[in-house]
């Protein structure tokens, strides 16, 4: 059975961004860049899976600029068998991009297709619940638990009351929690052996796709900055504040 990946290279976490002056964007200017966290659990269970002999293939996909490669190489670092970039310079969508996951489904032929439940950088948490709906298939979103068992694959999910567990039929997409794994570290000898692993790269219009943003950002800002906590002599001024100036009580 054939898995596919979905990553994305996002800001790093660790970076703290800047909305540009012009307030049309974040800068990523000279900032460093990484896989988005999600994305990288979702590398590392389709690894285990395939370590436990479920998953015979792992083919990892990133939509984006040239400089996606190097997320695709971490993702074959870590454990994928080769890659896909779909190269494209303008901005990217979920629905965009959910259109061109399945038109790669459609290509490929995977039994699981998983995905990170959100980027970190537009914080969406749309592109694999768009995917499933487009190619039709049964989904399971926010995994921290994820076993084949029968044929079946079995997900146990991250909801509000507590833990949901469904059973999905294949093929199937599941996006992932971050309870669901902790990322292997990845090593020098496996950064070497994924410099060469097969990577191919296509163009949307290769597949048949129109990327077109259906979305405009009018503006970006960023959060207003929080005042200074301040000193209360007693209760009562406490209690005043509260109701006559916060107006929380």
């Amino acid at each position: 059975m054939k898995a596919l990946v979905a990553v994305k290279r996002v800001v790093d976490y660790n970076v703290k961004v800047r909305v540009k002056s012009d307030g049309t964007g974040v800068d990523i200017a000279n900032v460093k860049m990484s896989m988005n966290p999600f994305d990288e659990i979702a590398v590392e269970e389709a690894v285990r899976l395939k370590e436990k002999g479920v998953v015979t293939e792992i083919i990892a996909v990133s939509c984006g600029v040239t400089q996606c490669q190097e997320t695709l190489r971490t993702a074959m670092a870590i454990g994928a068998d080769r890659a896909i970039l779909v190269q494209c310079d303008e901005e990217l969508q979920p629905l965009a991009v959910a259109k061109l996951l399945k038109a790669l489904m459609d290509k490929e032929q995977p039994g699981l297709v998983i995905l990170g439940k959100q980027a970190i950088d537009d914080d969406c948490n749309q592109t694999g619940q768009m995917l499933a709906a487009l190619a039709n298939l049964p989904q399971a979103t926010f995994a921290s638990k994820v076993e084949m068992v029968d044929g079946k694959v079995n997900v146990t999910r991250e909801v509000d009351g507590g833990l949901e567990t469904l059973a999905l039929s294949l093929p199937a997409v599941i996006t992932t929690d971050l309870r669901l794994n902790e990322p292997r570290y990845v090593t020098l000898p496996n950064i070497m052996k994924a410099k060469k692993k097969q990577m191919d790269i296509f163009k949307p219009e290769d597949l048949g796709v129109d990327v077109t943003p259906r979305i405009k950002t009018l503006k970006v800002s960023e959060p207003p900055k929080r005042s200074a906590g301040i000193k209360v002599a007693d209760v009562a001024a406490l209690v005043d504040k509260l109701k006559n100036e916060a107006k929380v009580i």
